[in-house]
């Protein structure tokens, strides 16, 4: 599947998981087209953070209220449940500590939206098992020297990581390589061999913000999860 197509069915997914007129943080906004396309579309009131300054700026320009910023260190400036959803889209993996984030971004929304590639997909297994080297595919074009995913996990992998975290999985949606799609159902062993690319919506059964012991923390320590 064309990158530029995937991302463009992943925007589209990613919208139809949002509510009409929600405040939005998109995490990662890149140019802020996505931000664009959620206000025309669905009227949201979008906001976004990116690393890139260029893109940042590109992103201003437009018009977009829109920050330069590492979300791995600046997710702390926004407080407790202020947007009703935050989207991290194809980012996850190339977190320093994926973990701390997606509980960051729980924090902040009432709700999160995760999509990543799948590193369990059937290719990529055939890939490793038959040369013994890291695997390079459409989806994930690069060498492993010069990729910018620091971490490889798996649609189950994920699955387990949510449920450690105490994190409720309300939709999964699978998209293929010929950009069909289907929904995840926890458990189903052709879901991880199947799919490219996979998208979460995600929300706690209950939050309640505790205050930080140490001032230096700029993420929520588990304790702040009650489920």
């Amino acid at each position: 599947m064309n990158n530029e197509l995937s991302i463009r069915k992943d925007w589209r997914l990613i919208e139809s998981l949002i509510d009409t007129k929600s405040k939005v943080l998109d995490i990662g906004c890149d140019d802020g087209s996505l931000i664009s396309q959620l206000e025309k579309n669905i009227r949201a009131k979008a906001s976004g953070i990116e690393l890139n300054p260029e893109l940042a700026r590109k992103a201003i320009a437009k018009g977009h209220n829109v920050v330069q910023g590492n979300a791995e260190k600046d997710l702390g400036q926004y407080s407790n449940q202020s947007f009703d959803y935050v989207i991290l889209s194809q980012t996850l993996q190339a977190m320093v500590k994926p973990r701390e984030v997606l509980i960051e971004l729980l924090r902040i929304g009432g709700k999160a939206i995760v999509s990543f590639p799948n590193f369990g997909h059937w290719r990529i297994r055939l890939q490793l098992l038959l040369s013994g080297k890291m695997p390079v595919t459409k989806g994930l074009p690069y060498a492993w020297y010069e990729t910018p995913n620091i971490h490889f996990f798996t649609i189950k992998d994920f699955q387990d990581l949510c449920e450690e975290l105490n994190i409720v999985i309300e939709k999964s949606i699978a998209l293929t390589s010929k950009g069909e799609q289907f929904e995840i159902v926890s458990g189903i062993f052709g879901a991880n061999i199947f799919t490219t690319e996979a998208i979460f919506l995600l929300s706690y059964k209950k939050f309640e913000p505790i205050k930080l012991q140490s001032k230096q923390k700029s993420f929520v320590s588990n304790s702040a999860i009650i489920s």
